[in-house]
């Protein structure tokens, strides 16, 4: 990033345009307003929809026990300009345009906050009966098929493999998880955290196949690399998800090695008067030491502060939290705050044959990360031990029996 780009400020800016309508982009927009800026706001959503919540659609809209989470807005009253159902192409930031399906929209400033995409399984594009869920769509064409009771057979066992699976178990579906790994979340956690939570699939009637890979998907059937044939009424693929950025090949504007947008740590692109937030986005984080790219709802919630303190301050704000995100799956809540590495020490806090256990990731003797199953205190208490980053007694940490505030080394 050049320095010119660097020292350039956007607290002049008439009039903000935000490509994208989910939870980054909304609330950037709110956000513009909260912290007094004047100018025009635009939203501009590919989806008809109105600007919605992604979390309930794996649950409550899954199971048909709501409609739909439209965000709570009323954009008319804080002056933000919705335009839905129009796709961007591009960006010519040379002339500050946004291209769209619709014709070009200018800008004095532009905030990128087009979240994240699910990866297809390769060859199953257009065929019947195999399903995604990111979209309201996506939900709404699942319900159904859950009311039916189908079997279903779902690819990954990450975390939306997780919570599909409970939803079709709760909605009384047969289910099957395929998972390519040695272990659910291989991804994103080492095998010995990962493995007693292989149980809970058992635990809830779903059967959990590792090391297996889908070679084809047929009519009522999903065939594996081992030559076993799963019937299966519908396939759901939880396979991951990537920035959803190939719309700005050509325009100049510098993304990573997962597609995402690279920002600065106050989440500013790599050209003038454009920033990036959410899942399409990485930043360099100074409390880890390394460049993130976080994919979850709380990213998408307290990065548009950031971005919009930028755009309306004179100070800097730089963008570095502690990330957090939670899970529910097979009736229990899963908690996760900040970011592990391999080389981190692991540190077990009770038993997690039990209902209710925390993990806590170690870095000389500072808490960096902790996950909780059932122990929404230890969360709480933990994350704050993170964001002090003062050190902790590791034989408190390792008592369940003791609040973990009580950690601090004295």
């Amino acid at each position: 990033m050049s320095e010119q780009t660097q020292q350039r400020g956007t607290s002049g800016a008439r009039r903000v345009v935000v490509v994208g309508a989910g939870m980054a982009g909304v609330q950037t927009a709110v956000a513009l307003r909260e912290q007094g800026f004047t100018g025009a706001v635009t939203v501009i959503g590919a989806e008809p929809h109105q600007p919605y919540d992604r979390p309930p659609l794996s649950k409550a809209v899954l199971l048909g026990k709501a409609e739909g989470s439209a965000f709570e807005v009323d954009f008319e009253s804080l002056g933000i300009e919705l335009t839905l159902g129009r796709e961007a192409l591009g960006v010519r930031t040379a002339d500050r345009e946004l291209d769209t399906e619709s014709g070009p929209v200018a800008y004095d400033v532009l905030v990128l906050a087009t979240g994240a995409e699910p990866v297809r399984l390769p060859g199953t594009e257009g065929v019947p009966g195999v399903h995604l869920l990111r979209t309201l769509d996506d939900a709404e064409r699942l319900r159904p098929v859950l009311s039916r009771q189908h079997d279903i057979v779902v690819v990954g066992a990450g975390w939306i493999g997780a919570e599909f699976a409970t939803a079709a178990r709760e909605a009384g579906c047969a289910v099957t998880v395929v998972e390519a790994a040695d272990r659910p979340l291989a991804g994103a956690l080492p095998a010995e955290v990962a493995a007693p939570m292989a149980a809970w699939y058992a635990d809830s009637g779903a059967t959990l196949r590792t090391h297996a890979r889908v070679v084809r998907v047929e009519p009522g059937a999903v065939v594996l690399d081992d030559g076993a044939r799963l019937p299966a009424g519908a396939v759901v693929v939880g396979i991951g998800a990537r920035p959803a950025t190939d719309w700005l090949s050509g325009s100049g504007i510098e993304l990573g090695a997962h597609g995402e947008i690279v920002a600065d740590d106050r989440l500013r692109a790599s050209v003038p008067d454009v920033y990036a937030v959410g899942d399409c986005a990485s930043f360099p984080s100074a409390r880890y030491g390394e460049r993130l790219l976080v994919h979850h709802w709380d990213n998408a919630l307290q990065g548009p502060r950031t971005v919009a303190a930028n755009i309306v301050g004179e100070a800097p704000a730089v963008y570095d939290p502690v990330p957090y995100f939670w899970s529910e799956q097979f009736g229990r809540f899963v908690q996760y705050a900040g970011h592990h590495a391999s080389a981190d020490r692991l540190l077990w806090r009770g038993d997690p044959v039990g209902p209710a256990w925390t993990v806590c990731w170690l870095r000389e003797d500072r808490l960096v990360a902790l996950l909780a199953v059932g122990r929404p205190r230890d969360l709480a208490q933990g994350r704050r031990l993170i964001e002090a980053g003062t050190p902790v007694d590791r034989e408190i940490l390792a008592d369940p029996a003791r609040p973990l505030k009580e950690a601090t080394a004295r």
